[in-house]
């Protein structure tokens, strides 16, 4: 590969989780330019790649500026997935759901060697896949480019979370077809136990160490890292009773009777996830935005009677101890759940390095 920097501009970037996953993989990527319209997220991403051009703002407004960096070689990136997203109500008509536009747009102006979206594996099956692929594959503004589409799950590359992705990879004609990363963790996947080897049960119940940054102008609250993350929520006496009468492995169809919520006596159906508990010996599940809510699925620590925190949900996702967050709680933890793990964003750019050096 060439010594040159692959400059690589990060669409819908978030927090930087898919651009970690890039950099790791090999010294040879540089982030040269960021869009994010999160603000705090944004703030985060420019936190830790201080060499990066971040445009926080919408794509639109992006587009419209014409500010695009000159000679990228790689477009990295994933549409919001909330229209697509299996959790809830799903939305055929949400405008984010049309965001892949933007994405399509942005290949015409750049022209890269390499562009890889990545999406909720739900993406795959719907009609603005379709009409993306379409897109990519008919119109002649891209005819210099193959396509090709997968699902991955990042813990098959060694992410400590199972998680499935729809990714697509496309390259144009004088670069070799990237080479699908084979799995190197399937057989063995790493678990929450490895994840949360050095992080004590135990936490702090309180709020974040009021302190602030100024990021691009704006004040944000931070920023933090590491086991500054580690802290609780404050439960109510019936929350922890609940939570203690739920085994390892267990869920809400473990809580006595007594303890039970109305509206759960009656309902002796649905997801087994619902207060449910890590298991010490296999990937966790997707890591979401909600994570620090028992409620939203299984997101107790495997024996301690909490819901994880934010530091033990980044260390799900793939993050440093060092990486540092910005923002209110919920800013961080939406930060921490709409992240790419960062053991499949490494997956996915050794395929990519490995194309352009050949």
């Amino acid at each position: 590969m060439s010594r040159s920097p692959i400059r690589v501009l990060d669409l819908f970037a978030g927090a930087g989780g898919f651009a970690q996953g890039f950099h790791e993989a090999h010294r040879g990527f540089r982030t040269v330019q960021a869009v994010e319209m999160d603000a705090a997220a944004a703030a985060t991403f420019a936190l830790n790649f201080p060499e990066s051009d971040v445009f926080a703002g919408r794509i639109q407004d992006w587009l419209e500026a014409g500010q695009i960096p000159p000679n990228i070689d790689v477009i990295i990136g994933g549409p919001p997935c909330q229209g697509f997203s299996t959790l809830g109500k799903q939305d055929v008509e949400d405008e984010r759901n049309t965001l892949w536009e933007q994405y399509a747009e942005t290949i015409r102006r750049v022209r890269p060697k390499v562009f890889v979206v990545e999406n909720v594996a739900a993406f795959a099956k719907s009609p603005q896949f379709e009409l993306f692929h379409s897109m990519l594959e008919n119109d002649p503004a891209f005819s210099e480019y193959s396509i090709e589409w997968q699902i991955l799950n990042s813990a098959d590359y060694g992410s400590p979370q199972a998680r499935k992705r729809a990714v697509m990879i496309g390259h144009c004609s004088d670069v070799p077809k990237p080479v699908w990363p084979e799995p190197t963790h399937r057989a063995a996947p790493r678990t929450v136990e490895f994840a949360f080897q050095d992080v004590p049960h135990e936490v702090s119940y309180a709020t974040l160490e009021p302190r602030t940054v100024e990021v691009g102008g704006v004040t944000f609250n931070g920023p933090y890292a590491g086991r500054e993350l580690h802290v609780g929520r404050s439960y109510t006496e019936l929350s922890r009773q609940r939570f203690a009468s739920i085994p390892a492995g267990g869920n809400r169809f473990d809580i006595p009777y007594e303890l039970l919520a109305p509206c759960w006596r009656s309902h002796k159906s649905g997801s087994g996830d619902v207060m449910g508990r890590l298991h010490w010996k296999k990937p966790s599940v997707t890591i979401r935005t909600e994570f620090f809510k028992p409620e939203k699925g299984r997101y107790l620590h495997p024996v301690a009677d909490r819901a994880i925190t934010h530091h033990e949900a980044a260390l799900l996702q793939g993050f440093p101890a060092d990486y540092q967050f910005v923002g209110t709680r919920s800013a961080i933890a939406r930060q921490i759940g709409n992240a790419v793990p960062i053991q499949l964003g490494t997956a996915i750019a050794r395929a990519v390095a490995g194309a352009l050096s050949s």
